[in-house]
């Protein structure tokens, strides 16, 4: 390996280009952060993996600048209908009723590959970010003071870059988690799946459902989603004793999809076998380089937040990462990426599996049984259950001590009415650092930032007014008056006046060392 004296140094090494990689450039870039990205792949995979975000992700685009330009790829996730083995509809999930808590429909679905091609341009268009792509990672070494990659250019010249962090998003088969030695834990999934997406004509569309659909079949699980424009997507099951290679071919995608459609009525865009897994990482940090996206965990797609839970894990961590390279933060802030990313990550695949599991039943008696216990627990027609409402919120890290409902949970994004009768949303407004956000009907005295790095917002009351009344049912129903809102827009405590706030800050303080 090249000697640490001879490497560049960058303040952050990113290994992996996608979706995880291409925000966590793009987010540490706009903190000022140097920081060098590398990729084995020189373009954007042209066909589909991803397929759903949510209202979380594009938040974190909002802040990243590209909201805007993603929203022609990005429409609105049908209701999923659940239907039983006789055919019977058992369960449905649909997206909650607007305004809507954080300013975007909460259920999306995108196209990936242009959506892709944004995030990387942004990272690419920041003056701190260096894009290196067709670049191999071949190893990489850690001391005290940071961590030296072994790489491999286009040429195969090899070359070394040094930084004082790194991060793994490399993907399922992730180099850098291999060479630091970090085994995956598993969480009991495993099964043998294809996946297609296809183009479908006015003919094709004619036939299909207008909503997704999950066919908890015993004899052929399968999922269907409706994506943008005339894309969608089957998820079918294997039974034992069929080839996943040949499942992957052409006229075996067909096959497996002439239960819906003939190949008159739509255009092969990807066929690919899956094994499902439902794996997460044992540890997420070792020494100064952290895992993040499909390198930390592995999860089944019956929720569609594979991506998201990537975007998730580097929204949380670079933050941190900027904080301590700034010398506002310690080991102690950068152990709380993990507590907090595994024990989310796992609970939410916790609840994928659940899910799963009603679609994934192969005895047709106990598939019969779960039909009759879920329509008994609608207590008549089946109801409407968001899809939003399956997320956890974060349970352990940097949160208050003092536990409440409200700790952990996302905070609302209002649209914020202007004095011309325009609307904006809130973080447009206030930025993403740490904020206060003060109710119209607190009691304390007038608030002032004790730090540069915390804003105070006052909803009401002389401050910003809220268009449709998000924050106030939110104050109203967690029974506080004040929010303290962390740079990922995770709460990290309410409360109802000044000895509230006296707390959370010396409790902060200590949690940030």
């Amino acid at each position: 390996m090249k000697s640490a004296e001879m490497a560049e140094v960058y303040d952050v090494a990113i290994v992996g280009f996608g979706p995880s990689g291409a925000v966590a450039a793009g987010l540490l870039g706009q903190a000022g952060v140097r920081t060098y990205v590398c990729d084995r792949s020189t373009e954007v995979y042209d066909k589909p993996r991803a397929i759903a975000l949510d209202h979380e992700i594009m938040r974190v685009f909002q802040q990243l600048g590209v909201a805007e330009a993603v929203e022609p790829w990005v429409e609105p996730f049908t209701p999923s209908e659940y239907y039983g083995v006789d055919g019977q509809l058992i369960k449905r999930f649909t997206t909650v009723a607007p305004p809507f808590p954080l300013g975007y429909t909460p259920s999306l679905v995108f196209t990936q590959p242009p959506v892709e091609a944004i995030l990387r341009d942004r990272a690419r268009a920041l003056p701190s970010v260096t894009v290196d792509l067709g670049v191999t990672l071949e190893g990489l070494e850690q001391d005290a003071d940071g961590v030296t990659l072994a790489l491999r250019d286009a040429m195969s010249a090899a070359k070394a870059v040094r930084a004082r962090y790194a991060i793994g998003c490399d993907g399922a088969s992730s180099l850098v988690r291999a060479v630091l030695g970090i085994e995956l834990d598993d969480l009991a999934f495993d099964e043998p799946w294809l996946v297609v997406d296809v183009r479908v004509n006015e003919r094709g569309q004619a036939k299909l459902p207008a909503v997704s659909v999950q066919y908890c079949d015993p004899d052929r699980p399968a999922t269907y989603v409706i994506g943008p424009g005339n894309h969608r997507r089957w998820e079918i099951s294997l039974n034992e004793g069929e080839d996943p290679r040949e499942a992957a071919t052409e006229a075996g995608a067909w096959r497996l999809l002439s239960r819906w459609l003939t190949p008159e009525d739509a255009t092969l865009w990807r066929q690919a076998s899956y094994r499902f897994h439902a794996l997460v990482a044992h540890e997420w940090r070792r020494g100064r380089v952290f895992l993040a996206g499909d390198a930390a965990h592995q999860q089944p797609p019956f929720l569609g937040q594979g991506m998201c839970q990537g975007v998730r894990d580097v929204a949380n961590l670079t933050w941190k990462l900027a904080a301590v390279l700034d010398g506002h933060g310690g080991e102690g802030l950068l152990d709380s990426y993990g507590v907090e990313r595994s024990r989310h990550v796992r609970d939410l695949t916790g609840r994928i599996k659940a899910i799963g599991a009603v679609i994934c039943e192969r005895d047709r008696d106990l598939a019969r049984m779960r039909d009759h216990r879920l329509l008994a627990e609608a207590g008549g027609p089946v109801r409407d259950e968001p899809r939003q409402n399956v997320l956890p919120r974060l349970e352990q890290g940097l949160l208050a001590p003092t536990p409440h409902p409200a700790n952990g949970t996302l905070f609302p994004q209002p649209w914020i009415l202007d004095a011309d009768g325009g609307r904006q949303r809130l973080d447009s407004l206030t930025g993403t650092g740490w904020r206060l956000v003060i109710a119209d009907d607190w009691t304390g005295p007038e608030v002032k930032a004790r730090s540069p790095g915390l804003t105070v917002v006052r909803i009401g009351g002389g401050g910003l007014e809220e268009a449709d009344g998000v924050l106030a049912a939110w104050f109203k129903t967690h029974a506080c008056t004040a929010a303290l809102v962390r740079p990922d827009n995770y709460v990290y405590g309410v409360g109802r006046g000044p000895a509230d706030w006296t707390a959370h800050w010396n409790a902060l303080d200590r949690q940030m060392a």
